[in-house]
């Protein structure tokens, strides 16, 4: 059975960088729209069965209702949180249910928790949250038509959806969390708002890839090295003077002139880069997660086996819509 899940956070687009630069807000009605236009593209794709990630605002529901829909719809049996654990809880349970492919619906941050308890089952990201490099600016029809060839196997996964590298942060050794886009080291000692968007208080840098047309730290990359997820290549960057200075849209609507003391390239699947910056916290894909404990080793490695990422173009390209 084709079976698709979708996780649409109803939080995404609405944190603090609405107040400090001038990100996009994306109110949960145009959620519901993009919702009700997916579910329409998995409907014409031949999917039977889809199941939604329960959440505060209503989308999925919204998104059901007047639908007139071939497939059947359920929602995961889970609390909610109103927190990043609803996104693991909910991506663990589909992936135990056997979902083919995963829509999300939120920036960086929303597909790094799905990442995470997905496995290899395929996401397809649709953009709307803040910084957005992770999540693709699709149109939610096609989302639905690609998400949809993966799932019924109309398209096949190797070639649909290949693999996003992610970035590894390792504490002596161990894993502690991952980033997708970014992770940056900041002399901030509290998680605080969580969003990072002073550069003041980043001393590093590390990047899975540097988009020139995207916001946020992979913009800095970008002007120093264009790197692409199939590259199998990150950034680490080491911001102060001494070296060249960079202007980038570090936010939406925000420019910066950054000093760059040093950067250079990483390879994917080398050895883990150790971070010595104390007392400071480590941001990933822009929001800060936790504090770099005082007397244990940090270390970040660039990994090439991150999440499958649907490339609608490539899927449907192989007759799936």
């Amino acid at each position: 059975m084709s079976f698709v899940g979708i996780i649409a956070n109803p939080a995404a687009g609405k944190d603090i960088r609405r107040i400090v630069a001038r990100g996009r807000f994306v109110p949960n009605h145009e959620k519901v729209n993009i919702l009700k236009r997916a579910l329409a593209g998995l409907d014409a794709a031949g999917v039977e069965r889809v199941a939604f990630m329960p959440d505060a605002g209503g989308l999925g529901r919204g998104a059901l209702e007047g639908a007139d829909l071939r497939l059947s719809a359920e929602f995961v049996d889970m609390p909610v949180f109103h927190a990043e654990r609803d996104t693991l809880r909910a991506a663990r349970a589909m992936r135990e249910a056997g979902v083919r492919c995963i829509i999300t619906l939120g920036g960086d941050g929303t597909n790094r928790a799905v990442a995470k308890e997905c496995g290899d089952i395929p996401i397809m990201p649709i953009s709307t949250g803040t910084n957005n490099v992770f999540p693709a600016m699709v149109e939610g029809t096609v989302a639905g038509l690609a998400a949809g060839a993966v799932a019924a196997g109309a398209a096949r996964i190797d070639r649909a959806a290949p693999r996003h590298p992610r970035l590894d942060a390792l504490i002596n050794g161990e894993p502690r969390d991952i980033a997708l886009v970014d992770l940056a080291v900041s002399t901030e000692r509290f998680i605080g708002a969580r969003a990072i968007w002073d550069m003041s208080t980043v001393r590093e840098i590390f990047l899975t890839r540097a988009d020139p047309t995207s916001i946020g730290l992979s913009a800095i990359g970008a002007r120093l090295r264009a790197t692409s997820p199939t590259e199998r290549v990150g950034l680490r960057i080491r911001l102060g003077s001494g070296g060249e200075t960079v202007t980038a849209p570090v936010a939406p609507g925000l420019v910066a002139r950054v000093e760059i003391a040093e950067w250079r390239t990483m390879p994917a699947g080398g050895v883990p880069e150790i971070v010595n910056t104390r007392p400071a916290t480590a941001a990933l894909d822009g929001e800060r997660a936790f504090a770099l404990p005082p007397d244990a080793e940090f270390a970040i490695r660039l990994n090439p086996n991150g999440p499958r990422v649907v490339n609608a173009a490539l899927a449907l390209g192989q007759g799936g819509g």
